[in-house]
């Protein structure tokens, strides 16, 4: 079955990977439309989101935010597709880095580095301008796809840049594995996932609720004494983003328990009071809160 659903739908994903990305957004105009005016798609979800993190706006702010995000996240489903076939060219064109300089230091002290960042912007490509912007190679945490042929084609496409995804259970061993072997790495986390309930170690603010909170990241960052950065994406045009590093924390070991998860916490939850529709709210961002 999985085969089936992948042959059936790669060619169209594939057809559609090869138009100009003008014409891909046009799509999305029309798939927004459909998603949310027809369909609805986890409109509850979406407005539950948005009433929690915002309770000072009232419905028309709130409504207003709503169907911005929803134009965002269609956006980014086409921006994806288009990943399978992108040159490196049209990458460079719309993927830049502000302070890549800020990284030199560290690298010439022979000094790995961790990446956080959250779903925000458009995180699938963020990625992919690292190894040609920085002297670091980059790999990224990521959760493996129930279809397998999917997964494939998800590292084959996001491998492609020079950036390695790695499956969560085995990153830790590679990080392990290079601090031994003496390989300088960049390693990135989406930080803003809920961990399980019966793993949750820690719980924070975030966005107005207390929640469980992804500790993993500084864990690592404390055992190994890596720098931490915030890696702090903005749309500057539809289809087109640049990045900026914001230094969390330079010695970890150093730090007070759970502060550089704050100062995470802090940087994502700026970003999205900025601009909250571009962050992903169709997930349930807040389904472990811890109630009063």
């Amino acid at each position: 079955m999985q085969l089936l659903v992948y042959a059936i739908a790669y060619p169209v994903l594939w057809l559609f990977s090869n138009l100009p990305m003008r014409i891909l957004f046009v799509f999305s105009d029309l798939v927004f439309y459909l998603l949310y005016y027809v369909l609805g798609y986890r409109r509850k979800v979406v407005r539950s989101n948005l009433k929690l993190a915002f309770p000072d706006k009232d419905t028309d702010e709130l409504r207003e935010i709503e169907k911005r995000s929803y134009r965002h996240f269609v956006d980014v489903f086409f921006e994806m597709i288009k990943s399978f076939t992108i040159s490196e060219k049209e990458i460079s064109k719309r993927l830049s880095i502000t302070n890549p300089e800020l990284l030199d230091p560290y690298y010439e002290k022979g000094q790995s580095v961790i990446f956080t960042s959250g779903h925000y912007a458009n995180w699938e490509w963020v990625s992919f301008i690292v190894e040609k912007s920085l002297n670091y190679h980059m790999s990224v945490v990521y959760k493996k796809l129930k279809n397998k042929y999917f997964d494939n084609l998800m590292k084959k496409t996001r491998n492609k840049f020079g950036v390695q995804f790695v499956e969560k259970r085995n990153f830790y061993p590679e990080i392990l594995k290079n601090k031994k072997e003496g390989v300088i790495q960049a390693y990135g986390f989406l930080s803003d996932q809920s961990p399980k309930l019966k793993t949750a170690k820690y719980w924070d603010t975030f966005l107005n609720v207390e929640v469980p909170v992804e500790i993993g990241p500084e864990t690592i960052a404390r055992k190994m004494n890596y720098p931490v950065f915030y890696f702090q994406t903005e749309q500057v045009k539809r289809g087109v983003y640049k990045s900026t590093f914001l230094l969390l924390e330079e010695e970890p070991k150093k730090s007070e328990p759970h502060s550089i998860t704050k100062s995470y916490l802090k940087a994502l939850e700026d970003q999205i009071r900025k601009k909250p529709e571009f962050y992903f709210w169709t997930h349930k961002r807040f389904k472990h809160m811890r109630k009063n």
